[in-house]
């Protein structure tokens, strides 16, 4: 019998199934327009597939143009000063549409980590939401959570660009509301953001150009990646 042939092999198929074993890594983007237009499988798809292995990723991606937060936020508040009206839309219908692609994504797998992807803000920003902003990711992030059951979710925000704070286009709660995910991001050991003041193009238009998108695919993938690599442990 062949032994040089036959350790070998064992090594191999013992290291698969290890491998095999670790479970899957979800990534779950969603937001408005400049997430509409992002396209997972041209940059940030092949980016946590290179790292952790096709087999081993799910990703989610569920977006919406022209919406306010409010429509994830099952219980979301405006500041007392500016209050708003239901409409036609509750509250959250966004968010159960999206748990509605998520939880049959991830029926019977063993999911190590959970990583939520968010490029949204803009409208917020327009209607003047800016003072509740942070509250209100926060209370996203307390959605997800409870309803995954994932305590060491991790979550990558994409600032809003500068689009808003050009002359000629200043909007006063856009600052706002890039500062406030700036700081959710950075509070939180669970959190990252990224900058997206270079994916508009040189008129600084409120939607990215194609390269743009490509970017912001590898940027937020690096930023996930950066973060299930420092939060790689059990469950909390």
């Amino acid at each position: 019998m062949n032994f040089r042939h036959i350790f070998p092999t064992i090594f191999l198929l013992t290291f698969a199934s290890a491998h095999a074993e670790q479970g899957k890594h979800l990534f779950i983007l969603s937001g408005q327009s400049n997430m509409v237009g992002l396209k997972p499988e041209t940059s940030f798809t092949p980016a946590v597939e290179n790292e952790f292995g096709k087999a081993q990723v799910i990703v989610v991606k569920d977006a919406q143009s022209g919406c306010p937060i409010r429509r994830w936020v099952k219980d979301w508040k405006p500041a007392p000063q500016k209050p708003v009206k239901r409409g036609k839309q509750p509250y959250g219908d966004l968010y159960e549409r999206l748990m509605g692609l998520v939880k049959p994504a991830i029926e019977g797998q063993e999911i190590v980590s959970v990583t939520f992807v968010w490029m949204q803000g803009e409208r917020d920003a327009k209607e003047g939401h800016g003072a509740v902003y942070a509250r209100s990711f926060t209370r996203l992030i307390e959605q997800l959570k409870t309803d995954l059951q994932r305590k060491d979710l991790t979550f990558v925000i994409g600032r809003i660009s500068d689009h808003g704070i050009k002359d000629g286009k200043e909007i006063p709660d856009w600052p706002v509301v890039r500062e406030a995910q700036v700081k959710v991001a950075e509070a939180d050991p669970l959190g990252a953001w990224v900058d997206t003041d270079d994916f508009n193009g040189a008129n600084d238009s409120l939607h990215y150009n194609h390269p743009g998108y490509t970017k912001m695919g590898k940027r937020f993938a690096e930023e996930a990646i950066k973060l299930i690599k420092k939060t790689s442990s059990p469950a909390r």
